[in-house]
């Protein structure tokens, strides 16, 4: 009988433990999750968008005249003025761009033959004409030996006055034809010259390289070399912008805001630059754009933008490193509170219509409705259903729910 006995405590201990085992591992664990602390801290509602920094006063050197402009940057020893981003230039001093008159262009056969022709014309009229001064100043001297006899006859009263005057008449007759003439001569060289000169060969028209010849475009400001625009030797026609002057270290910051974020943005609104390469920089707002504009964005989407003008509030040794049309981040706030009582985004979800969180309630889930004023990308404003102090679940899964247990992940 002990022997029975003892088998039969050593079953049922056995049976105990196998039901005990089955149970521990049968009974729910709670689930683990990341919990925050709903506390008062600042928070800031920002626009976020790309931008770019830009020289305030940039001043565009254009071509003043059509002409041929000479390579503006080039190794030493060549014609042009050597000049390469980012040297500096003074205004009314420093010579940005060389200009020469443009050469001659080329004449079609047909165009060429009837301007030969036309010079032919030319000289047969100048011909014409020296043959006609030749003429008239013979009847010039024959018309002076009248005068001078006139004058003679004049005196011994042999002529009557009325002969006399007409004498008289024609010698300045004559003198005003022979100075007509000799005008008309004139004249018809200069058309001779000017259709021979449209008869000049490209080729055998080399512009000279005296430094007369060249008009010196002189810069309109003192600063540097922020781009250049035509470098190469080319012809170009009035107006043509050739480089781009500016003063590196008088940098302002542009962003294209969408509209809906515009609206929220006032003149002297706090800004943080960052995303250039180097720690974040504080700026303001000084300037919002009247007017938007419709830009289309890299996936085709069209929208409408705003231009936002952004000045540097920190000392220019923090963003010296910047340059013009450097890629820059920008965040405009619209709204901010010192002391707002937050809850972190990632633990709020929707609940119908209405936002809602899992709070830690002695170790089990509690759904809690909430209300959100103000919310950025990290964390939301609670108006109401949440106090300082409260620990909500973040990042729910769909195993919470009402009174499920949780625990703190690294602590089970």
């Amino acid at each position: 009988m002990p022997a029975n006995w003892t088998k039969r405590i050593v079953g049922v201990a056995l049976l105990a433990a196998i039901a005990g085992g089955l149970a521990w591992f049968a009974w729910p664990r709670p689930v683990l999750v990341d919990l925050a602390t709903v506390a008062k801290r600042p928070i800031e509602i920002t626009a976020d968008d790309d931008g770019k920094t830009r020289v305030r006063h940039v001043y565009t050197v254009s071509a003043p005249i059509a002409g041929k402009v000479l390579r503006i940057s080039h190794p030493l020893g060549e014609r042009g003025p050597s000049l390469h981003v980012g040297d500096e230039v003074a205004a009314n001093q420093t010579v940005v761009a060389l200009m020469q008159p443009t050469l001659p262009g080329f004449i079609d056969v047909r165009s060429r033959d009837q301007l030969r022709a036309e010079v032919l014309a030319a000289d047969a009229a100048i011909q014409q004409q020296e043959a006609e001064v030749k003429r008239i100043e013979a009847a010039l001297d024959f018309s002076r030996t009248e005068f001078q006899r006139a004058q003679t006859l004049l005196r011994t009263q042999s002529i009557s006055a009325q002969a006399f005057d007409r004498a008289k008449f024609d010698v300045a007759t004559n003198e005003a034809a022979l100075a007509s003439a000799k005008a008309q001569v004139d004249m018809r060289r200069a058309v001779r010259t000017s259709l021979a000169a449209r008869l000049m060969d490209p080729a055998n028209a080399a512009p000279s390289a005296e430094p007369m010849c060249c008009i010196r475009v002189l810069a309109p400001a003192s600063g540097r070399v922020l781009k250049i625009i035509q470098d190469s030797e080319t012809t170009v026609l009035p107006g043509t912008p050739l480089v781009d002057i500016g003063n590196p270290l008088d940098l302002e910051v542009v962003a294209d805001l969408l509209s809906t974020d515009a609206v929220q943005v006032n003149v002297g609104a706090p800004v943080r630059i960052d995303g250039w390469g180097g720690p974040s920089i504080r700026g303001k707002v000084v300037r919002v754009d009247p007017a938007g504009f419709l830009k289309v964005s890299a996936l085709g989407i069209e929208e409408q933008r705003v231009r936002v003008t952004i000045d540097f509030s920190d000392p220019p040794e923090t963003w010296a490193s910047l340059g013009h049309d450097y890629r820059v981040i920008v965040h405009v706030t619209t709204w901010s509170a010192a002391d707002a009582l937050t809850v972190p985004v990632s633990a709020l979800f929707r609940k119908g219509d209405q936002w809602a969180v899992f709070t830690d309630d002695n170790g089990r889930a509690k759904t809690a409705l909430v209300q959100i004023g103000h919310l950025n990308n990290r964390v939301a404003e609670v108006l109401s259903g949440l106090v300082a102090g409260d620990r909500v679940v973040l990042h729910p899964s769909d195993r919470i729910a009402d009174g499920v247990r949780i625990a703190q992940r690294g602590t089970e």
